[in-house]
């Protein structure tokens, strides 16, 4: 029997190539126009029908968490073939995925399974699976598997633009950084997670300006630039995704670059936009 099995949730957004090869169980939420709801996997609605969808909508989109029965469905699957889990989810404080998790878990007599509040969401959240991934690939316990978990969460930086705050703001998730709208709606700033809630790192004028600031951000935060992981990913901007990606690998040359897309849960409250998540090894 193998040793430790990952779970995750969609909004990790994690490449689907990756998903496939490291074998990646995500229990999706769901995104919900007018009356009809989509799971986010991909399936029912792909990245680029969502973001049309988006702009069509006279009415914002809401989200909605998995029940428990999905957690259960998956986490009883799992302990067939693995002696423990451990399940890498969305801010708690962004959604109630971990609530659903937890409720799946004490209806559960085998009870082998760890739920962990990442206390990020979108690339960051993947980079964490993906370590986690890695680890229980190579054969790691699962007390090994959580204290680089506990190590990576606190240690990963998450730097995102959004074109326009109107997204976040009507979906209630501006967080630390709701001071920003009560006079600046015009600013481009660039944000950040912290403790689990959007917060305000910069503020720039203009959308150059921002995207500048990612990357002079970076510098600043990175100590070894050769050793840095980091994934870039972009909400429904994928030209200007991909011209920040060679930046980066212009001017880190990192141990490792991804390219991401946002998905349909964070899509929806964070809008059109850029994000990238990083750490060193």
């Amino acid at each position: 029997m193998q040793k430790v099995a990952i779970v995750t949730d969609s909004t990790a957004d994690i490449q689907e190539d990756l998903i496939k090869k490291h074998h990646i169980t995500l229990v999706p939420l769901s995104v919900i126009f007018e009356e009809k709801a989509y799971l986010d996997n991909g399936i029912d609605l792909t990245n680029e029908e969502f973001y049309r969808k988006l702009k069509e909508a006279k009415k914002l989109p809401t989200t909605a968490q998995p029940a428990p029965a999905d957690f259960k469905k998956v986490y009883s699957k799992l302990l067939e073939d693995y002696e423990s889990i451990i399940s890498i989810h969305i801010s708690s404080k962004m959604s109630g995925t971990i609530d659903s998790a937890q409720m799946a878990k004490k209806e559960m007599t085998n009870k082998n399974i760890e739920i962990i509040d990442s206390e990020v969401t979108t690339i960051a959240l993947g980079l964490i699976v993906l370590k986690a991934v890695e680890m229980a690939e190579s054969g790691a316990s699962k007390e090994e598997v959580l204290n680089a978990v506990s190590h990576l969460k606190n240690t990963i930086n998450t730097l995102f633009i959004p074109t326009t705050l109107e997204y976040l703001q009507k979906g209630g998730r501006i967080g630390r950084a709701k001071g920003l709208i009560a006079s600046l709606l015009e600013i481009k700033p660039v944000l950040t997670l912290h403790k689990g809630e959007v917060s305000q790192y910069k503020t720039t004028r203009r959308w150059n300006q921002a995207k500048n600031e990612l990357i002079s951000s970076m510098h600043s935060m990175v100590r070894d630039e050769r050793s840095v992981i980091v994934s870039v990913a972009d909400a429904d901007l994928k030209e200007e995704g991909d011209a920040i990606a060679e930046r980066i690998k212009s001017e880190f040359s990192p141990a490792l670059i991804l390219r991401a897309k946002i998905g349909c849960i964070v899509g929806t409250h964070l809008g059109p936009g850029l994000a990238i998540a990083f750490y060193e090894q």
